[in-house]
């Protein structure tokens, strides 16, 4: 599954201004790491985030918002987010705010 060089480069450039800030591709996807912990991707059209366990319920409630799932196992503390709901810069930008917050607590990598 290829992912959406749009939003890819969208979350490049929100991101662009991060130290110690990577990408790789894994799995057809693109994904972001801040100090070496995974912090956001894309994967098809689709945003995933890394909100973390405490705020997964919270950001599933969000518009587009739906637990992640890639290998048939929801996977905690992520959520993917349906690409039309990141369309706007401010949605997106929000999204990158709530995984910062979670990623910026771990100890680098």
């Amino acid at each position: 599954m290829a992912y959406d060089e749009g939003l890819a480069h969208r979350l490049g450039e929100s991101l662009g201004d991060l130290p110690d800030l990577n990408t790789k591709k894994m799995f057809g996807s693109l994904v972001f790491l801040w100090r070496g912990n995974m912090l956001v991707g894309v994967l098809g059209s689709d945003l995933i985030a890394r909100v973390g366990p405490e705020a997964q319920a919270d950001a599933l409630a969000q518009p587009g918002a739906r637990v992640f799932d890639f290998t048939g196992r929801p996977m905690n503390g992520w959520v993917a987010v349906d690409g039309e709901a990141v369309a706007e810069d401010e949605s997106l930008e929000g999204w990158i705010a709530r995984c910062r917050e979670f990623v910026e607590a771990l100890p680098p990598k």
